[in-house]
């Protein structure tokens, strides 16, 4: 019983440790990566270790990745060896049913264009099988050039696509070739204990404890099913931070002291809490002049007049201090247009004052609220054809149905309206704090991310009643929203009652 239990501790780790060889870039300043989810729920079997990247990045091959998907396979003896036969043999993956490559092929439908698969594994190709010359030696990909050389089936190559053709049931090399793309095999991977040492070093690196060889278990292979349990294995940089500090996993190190946060206020009405929390006269844009009420004056125009002056501001101000308190007495364009300015890329920590109805609170994308608050669920109806998209938001104030009136009225080539709504319906307590805020916006553009991933041009119209402070969480995401046009809704009815575009961003 003992033995046959041993591998099975063993496998587990092993994928807990490629977990955290991933995960600790999260941490990493200079990292691309913004997600890395342990045990996500899919793609089948590529669902070990899925890592997202923001922005994407360049492996081998034109197009750039947002996204991989790790399959994890451990072995009790390192010299096991495979082949390309293998890849058809649910048994060589331990399933019954379902082989590598029809688990790759099933992949392929749900994931977002722009995503790679790895098998990971810590047996070695044999040194006389086709697949042998099918990895690139640069970072593991199928060398699918190689393989669909132009020649017959009855070649060295011709065979392997034969196999995997008829075993996949497809008619053509073209149909194989859009299934295998963007594979690796990372063979003979890490030791377990390689593995360790890695991780080891890894985590001094981004400031987190290291654990002795002389210890008989590895803390961090534990956590990772820890973080399973909690429901909190999709980590972001925040949420890994978090977790790492509940856990007293950051090393003690002497911590500079931080300069204050520089309050800067951006005002385009003054509501009846505008004097509670301030900013001094030269670090406030009073824009109070150009609107009348909450409605812009008929001779000025948002994108001519407003724009111009908001990002010329927030600029200044980020030359004054790179750690900033915003206080948005302003639309929710305004906000939006803030976050674009003072993007994720900016390198300026930004927390905002948020009203509402318990009064003023200081909202910071790494509060810990995430975990307090529930993720959108997510509708897309599809039912135009001009290839624009539109966006309705609805956590204040439901949306949808002034969206709908305003689409079939005013924007004919919208195709589809992807709707973001809270489990438990709107109201002005829904957002839990600017973590659950951050989330929420990194949510909606990665859903938009996946929508529109073959024209990366389409249009985006956003709709929104939200905390302002979404909507600048949203706006720092801009880069993966744009082209956008965001509008204004009339929620005083005093003027034109429906929708109006504002800003422009592309």
């Amino acid at each position: 019983m003992v033995d046959a239990a041993v591998p099975r501790w063993h496998g587990d780790n092993y994928q807990a440790r490629i977990f955290w060889e991933n995960a600790l870039n999260l941490l990493d300043p200079t990292s691309c990566v913004v997600e890395v989810t342990f045990e996500a729920n899919g793609p089948k079997a590529f669902d070990d270790v899925v890592v997202k990247y923001d922005p994407p990045v360049a492996r081998s091959g034109p197009d750039r990745v947002s996204a991989e998907y790790h399959q994890v396979k451990w072995h009790v003896e390192y010299g096991g060896r495979f082949g390309f036969k293998d890849f058809i043999d649910p048994v060589f993956i331990g399933a019954k049913s379902f082989s590598l490559l029809q688990r790759l092929q099933q992949a392929r439908q749900t994931a977002p264009a722009a995503s790679r698969f790895a098998f990971v594994t810590t047996y070695r190709i044999k040194d006389d099988d086709p697949l042998a010359d099918l990895v690139s030696a640069n970072d593991k990909s199928l060398l699918v050039e190689k393989l669909f050389d132009g020649t017959t089936d009855k070649s060295r190559m011709g065979k392997v696509r034969k196999l995997w053709r008829d075993h996949l049931n497809l008619t053509s090399d073209d149909e194989l070739r859009s299934v295998l793309i963007g594979l690796r095999v990372l063979e003979g991977y890490r030791s377990l204990e390689e593995l360790r040492t890695q991780i080891n070093l890894r985590a001094q690196v981004v400031g987190l404890l290291s654990y002795s060889d002389a210890n008989s278990d590895f803390r961090y292979d534990e956590l990772a099913r820890q973080l399973k349990v909690r429901q909190l294995n999709a980590l972001t940089s925040e949420t890994l931070e978090q977790f790492c500090r509940e856990e007293g996993l950051l090393a003690d190190r002497i911590v500079e002291k931080k300069d204050p946060f520089l309050k800067v206020a951006i005002r385009s009405f003054l509501g009846p809490a505008a004097d509670i929390v301030g900013a001094t006269p030269e670090n406030t844009l009073l824009l109070t002049d150009d609107f009348r009420q909450r409605y812009l004056r008929d001779d000025l125009d948002w994108q001519r007049d407003i724009r111009p002056k908001v990002e010329s501001f927030l600029r200044a101000a980020v030359v004054k201090s790179a750690r900033l308190q915003l206080i948005l007495d302003a639309h929710a364009s305004i906000a939006f247009l803030a976050g674009s300015v003072l993007d994720l890329k900016s390198g300026v920590e930004v927390e905002l004052v948020q009203k509402g109805r318990v009064g003023s609170r200081t909202w910071h994308p790494d509060d810990g609220s995430a975990t307090r608050g529930a993720p959108f669920n997510i509708v897309v109806d599809r039912s135009g054809g001009g290839g624009e998209i539109a966006v309705a938001v609805s956590i204040s104030q439901s949306t949808e149905v002034q969206t709908r009136a305003y689409i079939a009225s005013r924007l004919p080539k919208v195709e589809a309206l992807v709707s973001f709504d809270l489990p438990m319906g709107p109201g002005q307590q829904s957002v839990a704090g600017g973590g659950h805020a951050s989330a929420l916006a990194e949510q909606v553009s990665n859903t938009l991310r996946d929508i529109k991933p073959q024209n990366p041009d389409t249009l985006i119209h956003i709709f929104a009643a939200c905390p302002n402070s979404f909507l600048f969480f949203l706006g720092q995401h801009h880069q993966g929203i744009a082209p956008c046009i965001v509008y204004e809704f009339d929620f005083d009815r005093r003027s034109h009652k429906t929708y109006q575009p504002s800003f422009v961003l592309d």
